[in-house]
């Protein structure tokens, strides 16, 4: 038979004498997860100062750069206007473009000098201008000197560095005229009004919903929803999403809006309804009737008593004069999901403007009365 094996001993458990080097090794990678999770913090600390002072130094830049060109803008006027000949004018801005291009490189080139000119013409007064340039790029300023106003002018740049908008964005703002579509919601509006001016527009265009022919109520509030970015984004700035079919219980009965944000900057719930149809004066009731029930159940402290909008395929100005509308709590406007040709879409914006203006015109002598 053969012999039998020496039984070999066990080898230390972690609680002998022997066991110590795990416990040391397990203490090390305990230590290790803590250095790591400071090196992840110091990391981010270190992170958010790099990122804000690159923000500084880009505001910096932005806005050195913008005073810059409004300066070589304003001396090339004054400059020209001196001689009085728009002879000189014509020889002057190429002959100074040459010499600045081979100093200083590309950025001052005819096209380019021409612009700065016409920045110095637009803004007269650089510091009206000047906390917003730091915010923006040479781009966006460009992007609005085409413009024939200074309100218009103005409220684009606003926008622009409000909600930080990209150039691409800015310029497609321009070309759907929200500024002429904020006028002619604005024109609905009176000083006693407590809907603040710019905060709607008249009409919205949601032809990014995609809607087919004859779509329903629930096909437009879901389309709304699956595109609710880019809904906000013609909303306008300040809009934060809250609620679709906010349920209502009153006297017994369930009630639905359709939709409910609030306006950051306002403080106030906002309250939407989407309408398939023509505008009618019940929906003003209704409305009335959710605006009351949001101001006593949700509106907290510090807030601003909600306000309203109707969202309608159609409205009658007169129906809406009327109804005295101008001096409530809220607004009704259009909407397009369809946007027209571009030749249509202007002459329609065109039209409405100038009714909006019409009617502001009328109603300024009984404000006059009024406040006699």
């Amino acid at each position: 038979m053969k012999a039998k094996r020496r039984a070999t001993p066990p080898k230390p458990s972690a609680g002998t004498s022997r066991g110590r080097k795990t416990r040391v090794t397990e203490t090390k990678e305990s230590d290790r997860g803590v250095v790591l999770a400071a090196q992840s913090d110091l990391f981010a600390t270190v992170s958010g100062l790099i990122e804000e002072v690159r923000l500084t130094l880009a505001r910096q830049a932005n806005g050195g750069t913008a005073f810059l060109f409004w300066r070589i803008g304003q001396l090339v006027n004054s400059e020209i206007l001196r001689h009085q000949r728009a002879e000189y004018g014509r020889k002057i801005v190429p002959t100074l473009s040459t010499q600045l291009v081979t100093s200083y490189g590309r950025s001052f080139e005819v096209r380019n000098l021409r612009r700065m000119m016409q920045f110095a013409e637009k803004f007269p007064d650089f510091e009206i201008v000047s906390t917003l340039t730091t915010q923006l790029s040479w781009g966006h300023v460009v992007d609005v000197l085409p413009l024939k106003t200074a309100e218009a002018r103005l409220f684009y740049l606003r926008e622009a560095a409000n909600r930080q908008l990209a150039i691409r964005e800015l310029r497609r703002m321009i070309d759907r005229k929200a500024f002429e579509r904020k006028e002619i919601a604005n024109a609905q509006l009176t000083g006693d009004s407590p809907i603040a001016l710019d905060t709607f527009k008249d009409p919205y265009l949601l032809d990014v919903l995609g809607l087919p022919d004859g779509f329903l109520e629930a096909d437009l509030e879901a389309a709304v929803l699956r595109e609710l970015e880019s809904f906000i984004l013609e909303l306008g700035g300040g809009f934060t999403f809250v609620a679709r079919q906010k349920r209502m219980i009153i006297g017994g009965e369930d009630f639905h809006l359709d939709l409910l944000f609030f306006h950051r900057r306002l403080k106030r719930l906002v309250a939407v309804e989407l309408k398939i149809g023509k505008f009618e004066a019940g929906h003003k009731g209704q409305m009335e009737l959710y605006l009351g029930w949001l101001n006593r159940y949700e509106r907290q402290d510090g807030e601003n008593a909600p306000i309203g909008l109707i969202l309608c395929a159609e409205k009658s100005r007169e129906q809406i004069e009327l109804l005295q509308l101008d001096q409530d709590t809220i607004m009704v406007a259009e909407y397009w999901t369809v946007f027209p040709e571009r030749p249509v879409f202007e002459r329609k914006i065109h039209t409405l403007l100038e009714s909006a203006r019409e009617q502001l015109a009328r109603r300024k002598p009984l404000l006059s009365g009024k406040r006699k």
